[in-house]
């Protein structure tokens, strides 16, 4: 285990990243409900700490092994196997966030003992797998180290975190410190005078998209529950509110992926790898946003069905937020990225918030919850048809002097 080269030509995402990838459906699945659940019965404040706590952890975990499988994958056995007990790990942490929004829910000590069980079976398996690139890697031991002791360090911190009985103020005032190292570990570990780990951009930013497009199906899902409470739940059948919400959920999900996919994510990793911590970190936001997205049109589905205590505009305000996150983090992300400030971004900033506001207060205006979610779903729609006529160009000036 001596590391990958970051050059190498071709290199895609394997089939082993591929099937670990899936462990990650069932997890934003389950946060999603859980957040969709919690909006729906107006749980909003408890229902958004928990999901934030709940995405940063989903995330966070599927970072771990991405980076180093991008920078040490042997493909050999042992990688094998370790990654298999880091998938179980994964459906463990999912398995315990039921009990963690209950009890954000109910206000006292917060009961994350499952997904810390679930984080200690992947971090033996990811410390096992640094612990080969240690002796594997001499030359860059010392970043290897780094990263065995900041997971054993905040690793035994959870672990005493979910142990104590402390209310929930003070959990989650010792969790941001126990974040702080997470995200710590990583900076001080790749910037050692060995030099950092090995990663491939290209790679590396294929297995983002991917994760991105994973957390894209939870707006399939979304779309397909809105469309089961008019056709099923309603007993309608096929009507024309029932196309609508088809062709706004599809609308939305379609819109998000073309705005993520316009932005040249590898090429700005290729040419300057000291930006890749904004960018990879920056990510959590648009992964949970994307969820959020998908959750909201859950939403949806709970007021057609008469079984949310959310009004029309709270209704749509739960998808103007996270696809308002989700354009705001895209847009910011390719900014500092691209160190490129652009002013025509920010006249589709505000062509995009005015769609969303638009969206609001049509809803508050009696505007059909169908047709509600179409207006919604008007707002990617901006960046799309501003990159096809004018952005692409800007974009490409932008690339001329990113690779100079």
């Amino acid at each position: 285990m001596s590391g990958r080269d970051p050059q190498e030509p071709h290199r895609t995402a394997t089939p082993l990243e591929l099937l670990f990838d899936l462990t990650f459906v069932v997890a934003f699945a389950a946060a999603g409900d859980e957040l969709s659940h919690a909006l729906a019965a107006d749980h909003v404040a408890s229902g958004l700490l928990g999901f934030g706590f709940a995405m940063f952890a989903i995330c966070w975990a599927w970072i771990n092994f991405s980076w180093f499988a991008s920078a040490y994958d042997t493909d050999d056995w042992a990688f094998r196997l370790l990654t298999m007990v880091q998938m179980a790990g994964v459906l463990i942490l999912a398995l315990g966030l039921p009990e963690m929004f209950e009890s954000v829910q109910a206000g006292g000590h917060i009961d994350n003992r499952v997904m810390v069980a679930g984080y200690v079976v992947m971090r033996v398996a990811m410390v096992g797998q640094w612990v080969r690139a240690m002796r594997g890697d001499p030359k860059r031991r010392e970043s290897a180290r780094i990263y065995i002791l900041s997971l054993i360090m905040s690793q035994a911190g959870w672990v005493a975190l979910a142990i104590a009985d402390t209310s929930a103020a003070t959990f989650f005032l010792l969790a941001l410190l126990l974040l702080l190292i997470e995200i710590a570990g990583p900076v001080v570990a790749e910037k050692r005078p060995g030099g950092g780990t090995p990663w491939h951009p290209h790679h590396i930013a294929e297995r983002y998209a991917l994760l991105a497009m994973i957390a894209l199906g939870e707006g399939i899902l979304g779309t397909v529950a809105a469309m089961s409470g008019l056709v099923h739940d309603r007993g309608t059948g096929w009507t024309s509110d029932a196309v609508i919400v088809l062709a706004a959920g599809v609308g939305l999900t379609f819109g998000m992926w073309w705005t993520y996919f316009v932005m040249p994510w590898a090429d700005i990793l290729h040419h300057h790898r000291e930006r890749s911590f904004f960018w990879g970190y920056g990510h959590i936001l648009i992964f949970s946003s994307i969820a959020a997205t998908g959750a909201g049109l859950h939403v949806a589905q709970y007021y057609l069905e008469g079984q949310s205590k959310l009004d029309s505009t709270g209704t749509v305000l739960t998808l103007v937020v996270p696809v308002a996150v989700f354009t705001a983090v895209i847009y910011l992300m390719y900014a500092v990225s691209m160190r490129a400030a652009d002013s025509f971004h920010l006249i589709l900033l505000v062509c995009t918030a005015a769609v969303l506001v638009a969206a609001l207060v049509l809803a508050n205006q009696g505007l059909p919850m169908p047709w509600s979610l179409v207006a919604v779903a008007l707002a990617p729609v901006v960046t799309i048809v501003g990159y096809e006529a004018i952005g692409y160009r800007h974009l490409r000036d932008h690339l001329s002097r990113l690779r100079a």
